[in-house]
């Protein structure tokens, strides 16, 4: 029979073991430093700058705060290090990753905080960002819920979600999907797929507005500067991540969204607040 799932348990496939055991791999292979930047999916500098570039074209500017769930080793937050006065909170399962990142960054007002959970260790309402990039592709459907619901709490009015993800009608993800079918052991990282309608009916029930949703393989982050990737290609005018990106936002006025569904998780752990201005 299939293993019966809680109301605030984690699926079978279980990000807390999969994810430090493919760390661990790459350290023991690579000089450490490359491993952890390795470790949260290669091309660290090229990715963080389209990451920042992002967010700075939803109007990121130096008054807000923003929450990095799954930060790993510092890809997008030493992009973010040069704005000052930003608050930043990021968060990951694996300390070694988090390391890598305060050391990069070297922003002593900033906090990198281990978690082992689906909650979102800040306060109510104090984020104007959060953000997951590269998370939810390796989550349970029911853990990205969970994880958008805890977003919902830590968000201002008129705060957003910036997710990245993979679907099966973008080429390039179908991929990674046949990589899957081919080369995939047993514990490796899950690759999860998600689906535009699935997305659109999460916001609708956790009380958000969908903003947009870009595909993958389409150019759309605006570039102050041109991109230089390892393998040679370059960007210019307007990047991409390659995951498609979804941008929900937390409505100005409560009175007009959709009550939110469902309990948030793991109370004992709301307790921390961002770094303050």
């Amino acid at each position: 029979m299939p293993p019966t799932v809680g109301p605030n348990s984690m699926a079978e496939i279980n990000f807390l073991k999969s994810y430090p055991a493919h760390v661990a791999r790459l350290k023991a292979l690579l000089p450490e430093d490359i491993a952890l930047e390795v470790a949260v999916g290669g091309d660290f500098i090229t990715i963080g700058k389209l990451e920042c570039a992002l967010l700075r074209s939803l109007g990121l500017n130096e008054q807000h705060a923003v929450i990095d769930v799954g930060c790993g080793s510092g890809r997008l937050a030493v992009q973010l290090a040069a704005i000052p006065g930003l608050r930043y909170l990021g968060t990951d399962i694996v300390p070694d990753l988090l390391g890598h990142a305060r050391k990069i960054c070297q922003r002593s007002d900033w906090d990198f905080m281990c978690t082992s959970g689906l909650a979102i260790p800040c306060e109510d309402g104090g984020a104007d960002f959060v953000c997951f990039f590269s998370v939810f592709t390796h989550l349970a459907h029911e853990d990205a819920f969970r994880y958008l619901r805890e977003a919902k709490r830590v968000l201002k009015p008129g705060g957003r979600v910036v997710f990245s993800f993979l679907e099966f009608c973008i080429p390039s993800h179908w991929e990674v999907f046949q990589q899957s079918l081919s080369h995939s052991r047993p514990g490796d990282p899950l690759n999860q797929f998600m689906d535009r309608h699935a997305i659109a009916t999460w916001a609708e029930r956790l009380g958000f507005h969908l903003d947009f949703i870009v595909d993958g393989d389409k150019p759309h982050i605006p570039l102050e500067e041109d991109l230089h990737w390892p393998d040679g290609r370059e960007m210019r005018g307007r990047g991409n991540l390659g995951q498609s990106v979804a941008v929900l936002s937390n409505p100005a006025d409560p009175a007009g969204a959709t009550p939110a569904y469902g309990t948030a998780a793991d109370d004992a752990h709301r307790s921390h607040a961002l770094p303050a201005a």
